[in-house]
């Protein structure tokens, strides 16, 4: 059966490369065409890359507006693609600015259409559930925090799969085996983000703060995909001798990290299950974070502090992120015993709502039996 599939951010690209794995195992004839990045492209069957994510990560409602024109550009030709591909099911992973525009055509044109990773309209924007309901066969959500939200809403086609980190980060501990790092002491993890607009911002303090502490080994969680130049740019001409940045290895680096500033996201999740102690940092174009403040429901941006419903980990945003502020809150996930101890024994309280694995495999068993009751007949 015929499979096209949009993810239009790193993460998407990570759960997507699982999500066809587990597609694949369940149909070995699956043609799967897709907008993705390098873990995507690493799977192996009949699969065809549309897009690459390094040129889809626009965020924020000024950085959409700026790239307005490559934005709809995509829309077009992605709209284009499939009518010409006529897949089975359509699958789209988070990217919702992107992917329920592509829905609603997709439904017009009676393409079955299964959602994974919700947008966030327990957040903001609940305005977006009267089209959800309309446009999606199925919504595959990951946080526990999910459940409530969907059954007060009345949302029937919506089925709750736990998270996908948890699969992701087992497989990696299982490839690395007993010889996977301890935490090394005097590793600090900085994980800036996935996206030029979010390390312009967040790379400036996170060097500060290694430049003060020669003390501790300062490593940039780095992805190829924006390329060396652009990272040793950010880096400047003299860069700290205590800060180096490894690429595509997150993981490795959270193994052995002692504790890590990271830029709200996924990543604020993976240090949780990792159990480094942490602290949240998030700084974007002023316009942005002001619409979003007022439209947000919720008082927390780290996937931690949301899944637990109180503050585990410390988050600066904007205005509070200061070398001042970010100084006192590195000492204490660093260096105070107490504050350590109390942030890992949260993290396990976290970790343990987000459900036993399998979430791939789950999401895979839908997305295959929307295919195969598809009214396309487009067995291969």
């Amino acid at each position: 059966m015929k499979y096209y599939i949009i993810a239009g951010e790193a993460s998407g690209d990570l759960h997507g490369s699982n999500l066809m794995r587990a597609i694949v195992r369940r149909d070995a004839q699956a043609d799967i065409r897709y907008w993705g990045g390098d873990r995507m492209a690493a799977v192996e069957g009949r699969t065809t890359m549309v897009k690459h994510i390094r040129d889809l990560a626009f965020m924020g409602f000024v950085e959409v507006v700026q790239n307005l024109r490559t934005v709809l550009g995509n829309i077009a030709f992605c709209k284009q693609d499939i009518l010409a591909f006529r897949p089975d099911v359509m699958v789209f992973i988070d990217y919702p600015g992107f992917n329920l525009k592509i829905a609603k055509f997709t439904r017009q044109q009676g393409f079955r259409n299964v959602y994974y990773i919700s947008p966030q309209v327990w957040a903001w924007k609940r305005s977006r559930l009267k089209a959800m309901r309309r446009d999606l066969d199925m919504l595959c959500y990951i946080l526990p925090l999910e459940r409530d939200f969907f059954a007060r809403v009345d949302f029937p086609q919506a089925l709750y799969v736990g998270h996908p980190l948890i699969d992701e980060v087992n497989n990696y501990r299982h490839a690395a085996g007993e010889g996977a790092a301890a935490h090394a002491g005097e590793v600090i993890a900085l994980l800036p983000g996935s996206r030029k607009m979010e390390l312009r911002k967040m790379m400036p303090p996170m060097l500060q703060l290694a430049r003060r502490h020669p003390e501790y080994r300062f490593v940039v969680a780095g992805m190829s995909l924006l390329g060396e130049p652009f990272y040793r740019t950010l880096l400047g001409a003299e860069p700290p001798a205590n800060v180096e940045v490894r690429y595509d290895s997150t993981y490795d680096i959270l193994s052995q990290a002692r504790a890590a500033v990271v830029c709200s996201g996924t990543a604020t999740l993976e240090a949780a299950i990792f159990r480094v102690p942490q602290v949240v940092c998030y700084k974007a174009n002023a316009l942005s974070v002001a619409i979003a403040k007022a439209f947000a429901k919720v008082r927390y941006i780290s996937l931690v502090n949301l899944i637990a419903d109180r503050t585990v980990v410390r988050e600066l945003i904007q205005q509070d992120l200061t070398d001042g502020v970010l100084e006192q809150e590195f000492r204490l996930v660093a260096d105070d015993a107490d504050t350590r101890e109390r942030m890992l024994r949260d993290y396990d309280a976290v970790v343990a709502l987000l459900g036993n694995g399998d979430a791939s495999d789950r999401t895979a068993e839908v997305v295959v039996r929307q295919a195969a009751a598809s009214g396309n007949n487009n067995m291969v």
